[in-house]
């Protein structure tokens, strides 16, 4: 291992020519009011977590571009030109016809894929991501986009006829919320970004987005599209450390949605910063820490590929992801070895890399912490039982599977967010129903089992537990038909491509009393086209 490790990283000249970085993307630019502004103020080095290989064979750092470090007032600059794009609803955007909103947004989308490629390989680069990776994200972020105008299409439809219900006559439409603030994390830097930032737009609100912070240079190539796309001031794109710039955001009272994808703590922390909380609406993805259940009369092998995939997957850096395996004390043992066996065929290496499955990681100081995880494990009698398991070169972990694990382990308790899996031997159902119960968080957990009498009991007692519940398979998002949620400190709101669209809107009604005199006024106003609101035009 350690003669392998010494070679992990690349030398300049093993970098294919078409991925080899040049001197380094700067974004010189942001956009606020429409207006591409150049930045001359300091700026943060973005290091990627691929090294090249010293000629002592250890990792160096690579600085591979630089973006704004932006203070509290260019945020409030960038939020103010939300607040009067909005204009208390009158502002032109939100006054749009929805049908005159997806020409918009379509127009972005056709800008977007014209850019994939610069795209995709800053998303590489900048977070470790595969390149085959990178670009299904792209294009499942292109697929969401498509699938959000299909489905606002929908719900206009449904929404363009009047109710006549106990002698009132009532028309009820989805009206935008207000001035959001859109925020992403670093692992799904576009994808879990966008499926936020495009349905607050397409709804009417206005919105002020900061990237996350690892991901931000591969904005770059997108700021021209959001330009050309949309009208001055509905879409403000700010850069910089949060503390710097957000605080101040949610301070002002000016923010009235709140879209972020991170901890529960850093939400917390935020949510109370607003002087207004409880006109601050929210929709939060956070903390998870899926179990995976495997029950004596599990299919081993099927279970344990679903396991290995759901465990590492992007490293494990993923909120769906497995974080701790249940596996009845019948089969542990088999599964273990099986397990160990699968993660040891995982190829490990750089992104470019055909058929990679394990890549450096981007978070500075993580190999430090999954190493503290792994030695607390092993010091309370766990043992790491595939090879070469919690090894570090540079920035990169190789995977460690860890067994037996007990409730006493920090990795039991903490959710790792990285290639780490922990395995626990347990006797009794009750066990495993018992930490779900009294888990903080309740995102997801898969149940591997045969016997449908057990496997719907379990489902039954924890199905008020999680927010999904996976049967034979790993925990995961897709598809974005399906809601995405979680109880607990998982999440508030729901999102799917229908759910973001109803979370970024509000529902209104116009109600009169069914007498003919105002019947013939409200056909009046339809056939006149005096109303936005008043309306029974059918969208294609």
């Amino acid at each position: 291992m350690a003669a392998r490790m010494r070679d992990f990283f690349p030398v300049i000249e093993d970098i294919p020519d078409r991925f080899r970085p040049g001197k380094g993307v700067t974004l010189d630019h942001y956009l606020v009011s429409g207006l591409m502004k150049p930045w001359q103020g300091e700026y943060a080095d973005v290091v990627s977590p691929i090294c090249l290989r010293g000629d002592d064979g250890r990792p160096e750092a690579l600085v591979i571009g630089r973006t704004p470090l932006m203070n509290r007032h260019h945020a409030l600059a960038a939020l103010d030109a939300a607040v009067e794009a909005y204009g208390q609803g009158s502002g032109y955007w939100p006054r749009l016809s929805v049908e005159e909103r997806i020409g918009h947004v379509e127009s972005f989308l056709v800008a977007m894929r014209e850019q994939r490629e610069a795209v995709v390989e800053l998303l590489m680069w900048e977070i470790g991501k595969s390149y085959n990776d990178s670009c299904k994200e792209f294009d499942r972020t292109c697929d969401y986009i498509a699938h959000t105008i299909h489905e606002l299409k929908e719900l206009e439809r449904r929404s363009n006829r009047f109710e006549l219900v106990g002698g009132v006559v009532a028309q009820i439409r989805r009206l935008p919320v207000g001035v959001a603030l859109c925020m992403g994390p670093f692992n799904y830097p576009l994808n879990e970004t966008f499926t936020t930032l495009i349905p607050a737009l397409i709804m009417g609100n206005t919105v002020v987005f900061k990237p996350a912070k690892y991901g931000v240079l591969l904005i770059g190539p997108l700021l021209k599209a959001f330009q050309e796309s949309f009208p001055p001031g509905v879409i403000n794109i700010i850069f910089g450390r949060g503390r710097d710039t957000v605080g101040p955001l949610m301070e002002s009272g000016k923010v009235d949605m709140f879209a972020f994808i991170g901890t529960h703590r850093g939400a917390s922390a935020l949510k109370q910063m607003h002087p207004k909380p409880h006109r601050l609406k929210a929709v939060l993805g956070l903390d998870a820490n899926n179990p995976g259940i495997v029950m004596p009369d599990a299919e081993l092998d099927a279970a344990v590929h679903e396991c290995v995939t759901g465990a590492l997957s992007f490293n494990g850096q993923r909120c769906t992801a497995l974080k701790l395996l249940f596996v009845h004390e019948s089969v542990a043992d088999t599964f273990v070895e099986k397990l160990a066996v699968a993660v040891d065929e995982l190829a490990s290496g750089m992104p470019w890399d055909p058929d990679v499955k394990l890549t450096p990681l981007p978070e500075p100081g993580k190999t430090l912490y999954l190493s503290s995880l792994v030695d607390d494990a092993v010091a309370g009698g766990a043992r790491i039982c595939n090879r070469n398991g919690g090894e570090v070169h540079g920035t990169y972990f190789h995977p460690a599977v860890l067994y037996p694990v007990s409730a006493a382990m920090r990795v039991y308790r903490e959710e790792q967010f990285g290639p780490v899996i922990p395995v626990v031997r347990y006797s009794d159902i009750s066990e495993v129903i018992d930490h779900v119960r009294q888990s903080d968080f309740g995102q997801q957990l898969s149940i591997f089992g045969s016997d449908p009498e057990q496997v719907a009991h379990l489902v039954d007692v924890l199905a008020n537990q999680v927010g999904r519940i996976n049967l034979n398979a790993q925990c995961q998002r897709g598809p974005d038909t399906l809601p995405f949620n979680g109880r607990k400190d998982s999440a508030e709101g729901t999102l799917s491509v229908t759910d973001a669209l109803r979370v970024f809107s509000i529902r209104t009604t116009v109600a009169t009393k069914a007498t003919e005199r105002n019947k013939e006024l409200i056909n009046d106003i339809v056939k006149s086209r005096h109303s936005g609101f008043l309306t029974t035009d059918y969208i294609l």
